[in-house]
This record gives C-alpha cells, sequence and structure tokens, in this order.
C-alpha cells in the first residue's frame, strides 16, 4: 500500500472521488476551528506571570503538562479542567501564597479562551456544505458538553451535520460505540481530525479509515506517531481541509 503522502500525491494528479454515501466523522478543534493557539497563548502568559527564579520557561511548561494530563484523567477535558491545572501549577511551583488576586489573574488567562470568537480554518464552510450534499457528516469531538455544542452553534456549521457526539475521550472503544449506534458500515467510515492520538489512531484500531489533517499547534497531549492502516483499511493525509473536496 502507498504511503499517505504517496496516495495524495497520486489523487491530486488524478483525483477520484469516493462513491456518495460515505459517513465522515469530523473533529472539533483544530479541524474545523482554531482552539490550541488561544491554550498557547493563556500559557505563555501564565509562565511570564509566575516568572520562576529557578525553573526556566520550558521546565515550567513540562510541569503544567504534567499536571494538565493528571488533571483531565480525574476531571475531563474543558476549560474548568485547564484553569485547575494552572491554578495547581502556580500553586506547586511557586514559594509564595496564592491571594485572591493572584487567582484572579490566573484564571483570567483561562478566560481569555472562552473570549474568544470562533475562527475558521480556510475554506471549512465552503467545503462542508458541499461534503453533505453527497455524504452523512457527523461531528465526533472530545471536551465539554456544553461549550464544544456551544462553539459548535457559534460556529454557524451545525446545520451541516446529521448528528453531534461529544465523548469523554476518543478511544478504541469509544469508535466501536459510536459507529454502531450509528449504524456505520466501516469500509465507508471515515475518521476526519488533526490528532494522531485521539482521531487517527483509535479509529484505525476500530476498523475504520481515517484522514489526517495535521496542525501546526496541535496540543502536546495529542502527539503520537501516526500509526499506518491495517490491511484493508486506508489513511490519507491532507494538507488541508478544503483537499477533502477532491476525495469525496
Amino acid at each position: 500500500m502507498n504511503s499517505p503522502n504517496q496516495s495524495a500525491q497520486h489523487s491530486a494528479a488524478q483525483p477520484l472521488r469516493r462513491a456518495p454515501n460515505q459517513t465522515l466523522l469530523i473533529d472539533a478543534d483544530d479541524t474545523l476551528w482554531e482552539n490550541n493557539i488561544y491554550f498557547e497563548r493563556a500559557i505563555t502568559s501564565f509562565i511570564s506571570y509566575l516568572d520562576h527564579r529557578v525553573h526556566t520557561p520550558e521546565e515550567v511548561r513540562s510541569h503544567l503538562n504534567g499536571v494538565e494530563h493528571a488533571t483531565v484523567l480525574a476531571h475531563g477535558y474543558g476549560l474548568h479542567s485547564f484553569r485547575r491545572s494552572l491554578v495547581l501549577c502556580f500553586e506547586q511551583l511557586t514559594d509564595s501564597p496564592l491571594t485572591e488576586e493572584k487567582h484572579l489573574r490566573i484564571e483570567s488567562f483561562a478566560q481569555s479562551i472562552a473570549d474568544q470568537e470562533i475562527e475558521l480554518l480556510p475554506n471549512v464552510a465552503p467545503t462542508l456544505a458541499d461534503l453533505a450534499t453527497r455524504h452523512r457528516l457527523i461531528l465526533v469531538t472530545k471536551g465539554n458538553p456544553e461549550e464544544q455544542t456551544g462553539k459548535l452553534q457559534r460556529s454557524g456549521l451545525a446545520p451541516h451535520f446529521t448528528a453531534v457526539e461529544v465523548l469523554p475521550e476518543k478511544h478504541h472503544e469509544a469508535y466501536i460505540s459510536l459507529t454502531t449506534h450509528h449504524g456505520c458500515e466501516a469500509p465507508n467510515t471515515w475518521m476526519i481530525g488533526n490528532s494522531p492520538r485521539s482521531d487517527i489512531n483509535p479509529a484505525l484500531s476500530a476498523g475504520l479509515n481515517a484522514i489526517f489533517i495535521p496542525h501546526d499547534f496541535t496540543w502536546v497531549l495529542e502527539h503520537e506517531v501516526v500509526n499506518q492502516p491495517p490491511a484493508g483499511q486506508h489513511l490519507l493525509e491532507l494538507a488541508a481541509f478544503a483537499d477533502l473536496g477532491r476525495y469525496f
């Protein structure tokens, strides 16, 4: 089988669209709209505010990554977990008391993310509108249901999806359950996203096809080596969301 890049290059020269009525499971954050860049900015502001006298910014960031991992396991994804992680990291690394003023300042870094308007990635809206004329589109994201559905409504993209799934985690079992619930036929079902850990590898392990659309600022906790697809399954790597129109 060709590598993902070779497959993409071949199809770019001779576009061959899949038959209609495929099921496209589509990630949201950093696939449809910008997300992690706002967290990165907030983290940069937090590290600057902490201004640690011993640890370098890189060491503080590494510590925060560990705190975030533990917080997500205990409390799930979402801004509430991010706020908690910032506060815990500050408490663990600082030698000064966490005053009410400092607490509010730290929370303001997370609030800056909540205040962001939805910024769609290039050509997402017209591409989704086009795909929806030929295929079944299901939004498959993870995180806080209220936050994620709120972003979807503000994005203006909701009418293109026949269903929305906000999962606590995107792993092998979640994909099996989801595809069973929606009556998906594995050979005609594709998971599309930017995260190897949540979108690509577990979907492949669940017997689905996958399309990897890298994002320059994918969350570090979502990084993994992209697995090769098992025999009979397909994996594509595309440079941009709009490229989906050549395949579907």
